[in-house]
């Protein structure tokens, strides 16, 4: 499974012919594999899609940003313990924060590059030399970081990539074993060697870095838009390489008539569409929440090449997928699908799915619409945890943490209910709803008014969200009944 963070599929020469990020080896990645149009994310951001990788289920009703917890059942983790060897090797560095620090002791072993984003790795006392860059936002960890980047095989996804290349090239002929190759990049920021923005030549703005928007409204001119996506580009670039790599190997070994390979994303990233940087802050719209994705099923040669249209979510549906390639059977709490069948021959495997961030709307996609959920102006939204931990240190009790009565999935264990934090989001677009025809309007400037359709998702979202055993205030928090 080769893993990408924040790549935005509208970039890509498999999903746009008039893509013109230089991505020949994505090109190549679609001609071997089933390419799938209605991929959407499910928890966001960046943990919370994790951890619905390892459980097979939405995790962002209940929790934010937050490890495995001791009642999930963890794929990798099911795997390991029935035979099947599982490595990760990533230079994703929140595994190892706080929030993060419970999904890689749950494989059998794992590689960790250093040095990604705030990556606290290189020590340098005092302020670094930080050059002037367009938004302010430069990290002091960053820069530091960066020093040690020489050459292009310095950077950590080219770490990361080497590392599962001899991986496999140690255990190609071996069977059951499954590797996670996952890499930070093509996250902010987006920093590679001078070879790679060399592709993409920048107008000058003043001899200013600009490779790490702010997550906030376009405020830069034209031009400075235009180098930070350049910079995206480039990276998405050295993206393409390292994939290159991927597939160099499974031709060099004939791995494709027995090994399952999967490429995927998180999420996207908005590049100044709909006047946005980034994502979190703004409405979930199709540039972050409608993704790439691509498997070969070596049981299924026939899907080389082919397009399926069936409506998934990778980050739910792959721990089932991967079980079922094992022989192994998902837990009762898993809600994802095993998508063998829509490998084969585009089986549909649901009709709609949700979507979203802990605390503010839930959304929902049958794969021609989507809806935003409209927003109560009041109530509280709460985590439930037994790992209180944030991204980096811990949770705030709000006012005061208190044992509740177990979930369905939470193996009678009771959790903590931690928070009481009001919700909020970007509030430009109010607190209505908004429905969305994507197969007419992918670029979503034009909402529909149409009752029937919108009231047919929410009670959809209702019974999905009642599937997951949603908490109470979240139905509440977005006009709905969990009764």
């Amino acid at each position: 499974m080769v893993m990408f963070d924040s790549l935005n599929r509208h970039m890509l020469p498999p999903y746009n012919a008039d893509a013109w990020i230089q991505a020949p080896n994505f090109k190549r990645l679609a001609e071997k594999t089933a390419t799938f149009d209605t991929s959407y994310v499910c928890s966001m951001p960046c943990m919370p899609a994790r951890r619905d990788f390892h459980t097979g289920r939405p995790n962002f009703l209940h929790c934010n940003w937050g490890p495995v917890e001791p009642f999930d059942d963890s794929v990798p983790e099911m795997l390991k313990n029935n035979g099947v060897y599982t490595h990760m090797c990533t230079d994703h560095y929140h595994y190892f924060e706080d929030g993060g620090c419970t999904y890689h002791n749950r494989y059998s072993s794992w590689d960790f590059a250093r040095g990604q984003e705030g990556d606290p790795w290189v020590g340098m006392v005092g302020e670094p030399d930080i050059p002037k860059n367009i938004n302010g936002k430069g990290r002091n960890s960053d820069w530091a970081n960066r020093s040690k980047f020489k050459t292009d095989a310095d950077y950590p996804q080219s770490q990361t990539f080497r590392d599962g290349l001899e991986f496999i090239e140690r255990n190609h002929a071996e069977d059951n074993w499954f590797v996670q190759i996952e890499c930070f990049d093509p996250h902010e920021p987006f920093t590679t060697d001078p070879r790679w923005q060399q592709m993409y030549p920048s107008p000058d703005i003043d001899g200013a870095l600009f490779d790490w928007p702010a997550y906030d409204d376009v405020k830069e001119t034209p031009d400075q838009v235009q180098v930070a996506t350049n910079n995206y580009a480039a990276l998405v670039s050295k993206c393409d390489d390292s994939l290159g790599k991927v597939l160099d190997t499974m031709d060099a070994h004939d791995m494709w008539k027995d090994t399952l390979l999967i490429v995927w994303t998180d999420h996207g990233f908005l590049l100044g569409e709909h006047g946005k940087w980034a994502k979190n802050w703004p409405l979930l719209w199709e540039e972050v929440a409608h993704t790439p994705f691509f498997v070969w099923d070596p049981r299924q040669p026939d899907c080389a090449g082919q397009r399926r249209s069936s409506l998934v979510q990778p980050s739910i549906d792959l721990g089932p997928t991967l079980l079922g390639y094992f022989g192994m059977e998902p837990t009762a709490d898993m809600t994802g699908k095993d998508l063998a069948g829509v490998i084969a021959d585009d089986s549909p495997v649901r009709d709609a799915g949700i979507f979203g961030y802990h605390g503010v709307r839930v959304n929902i996609t049958d794969g021609r619409y989507v809806y935003f959920s409209s927003l109560e102006p009041e109530g509280d939204i709460y985590n439930y945890t037994l790992m209180p931990t944030a991204m980096r240190g811990f949770k705030s009790e709000g006012d005061g943490a208190k044992l509740v009565e177990p979930f369905s999935f939470t193996k009678e264990r009771q959790p903590l209910r931690l928070g009481k934090a009001g919700v909020s989001q970007e509030n430009e677009h109010g607190l209505q709803g908004y429905l969305f025809d994507v197969q007419v309007d992918p670029a979503q400037q034009s909402p529909l008014e149409d009752p029937e359709t919108e009231n047919r998702l929410r009670q959809r979202m209702t019974e999905l969200m009642r599937e997951c055993d949603a908490p109470a205030e979240v139905f509440a928090r977005i006009g709905l009944s969990k009764a």
